[in-house]
C-alpha cells in the first residue's frame, strides 16, 4: 500500500491520476498547505522541499521502503513500477521525458505564476499579469501545434506527459485561455477528461480543498512563513 501525501492541486492531481491509472493501492494523507502542514518535521523528512505531492512506497526497487518527492519523479517511478505510460522504445521514452520536462520546467511553473498574479497577488501588477498571461497563451500554442498531428503530446499513446500536463489545463479560465484559440488542446483535453481513472483521480481530496485567500494561508504560502529557515 503506497502512502500518498497530497492535496487537491494540479501537481497533486498528477499523482492521484497516475495511481488510479496504474491500479496501485494507495492510502491518502491530506497535507493542508494553507494550514502549514507542509512544514511539519515528519513531512519534511519525506519532502525536504516542503511541497506536495510525495509518496512512500513500502516495496521499493530493492524491497525496502522508498520515499519520493517531486511529481515528475513520482510519475516516472510509478510508470516504471507497472511498466506503463512511459513509451516502449528508447526513442519513445525520451520523447515522453522531453514533454514531461516541458511540463515540469515550463507549463507548471509559468501557469502557477499566472494563477498567482491573476488571482492571489494582493495587488494587481499589470506587467506581471500580462507577462504570465501571455506566457500561458504561448505554452498552450506549443501544445496545440504538437497535438495538431498526433493524438497525445508524446505521440499516439497516452503517457505520463499527458498525465502531467492535463491537471494544469483544468484551470484554463484562470489562466486567461479561450478554448477556441487552441482547438487541438481542447480535443486532447476532452478525450483525457473522459478516462475513468482521470475522473476518479481529480476527485481525490477535492472535498477537503478550501480557498487559499485568507490572511493565514497567504502568509504561509507567499509570506514570511514560506521563507523561514528549517
Amino acid at each position: 500500500m503506497i502512502d500518498l501525501y497530497s492535496m487537491a492541486t494540479p501537481n497533486g492531481h498528477k499523482v492521484h491520476i497516475m495511481l488510479e491509472e496504474c491500479g496501485l493501492p494507495y492510502r491518502v494523507h491530506h497535507i493542508d498547505i494553507g494550514e502549514g502542514d507542509q512544514f511539519k518535521p515528519e513531512f519534511l523528512q519525506i519532502s525536504p522541499n516542503n511541497k506536495i505531492p510525495a509518496i512512500v512506497d513500502p516495496n521499493g526497487p530493492d524491497g525496502k521502503p522508498m520515499s519520493l518527492f517531486e511529481s515528475g519523479a513520482i510519475l516516472v517511478y510509478l510508470g516504471s513500477k507497472v511498466d506503463k505510460f512511459l513509451g516502449h522504445t528508447d526513442r519513445e521514452k525520451f520523447t515522453v521525458l522531453q514533454w514531461l520536462m516541458f511540463q515540469m520546467g515550463g507549463l507548471g511553473p509559468m501557469l502557477g505564476q499566472a494563477h498567482h498574479f491573476r488571482i492571489y497577488a494582493p495587488e494587481k501588477i499589470d506587467y506581471a499579469y500580462n507577462r504570465y498571461t501571455n506566457e500561458a497563451k504561448r505554452l498552450y500554442g506549443v501544445m496545440d501545434k504538437q497535438l495538431a498531428t498526433q493524438a497525445y503530446l508524446a505521440g499516439d499513446d497516452y503517457t505520463i506527459a499527458d498525465i502531467a500536463c492535463f491537471p494544469w489545463t483544468r484551470s484554463w479560465k484562470n489562466q486567461g485561455i479561450e478554448w477556441a484559440d487552441y482547438p487541438h488542446v481542447k480535443r486532447w483535453f476532452d478525450i483525457i477528461s473522459e478516462r475513468p481513472a482521470v475522473q476518479r483521480g481529480v476527485e481525490v481530496l477535492t472535498s477537503l480543498r478550501k480557498p487559499l485567500v485568507n490572511d493565514k494561508a497567504m502568509s504561509i504560502l507567499f509570506g514570511a512563513t514560506q521563507y523561514e529557515k528549517r
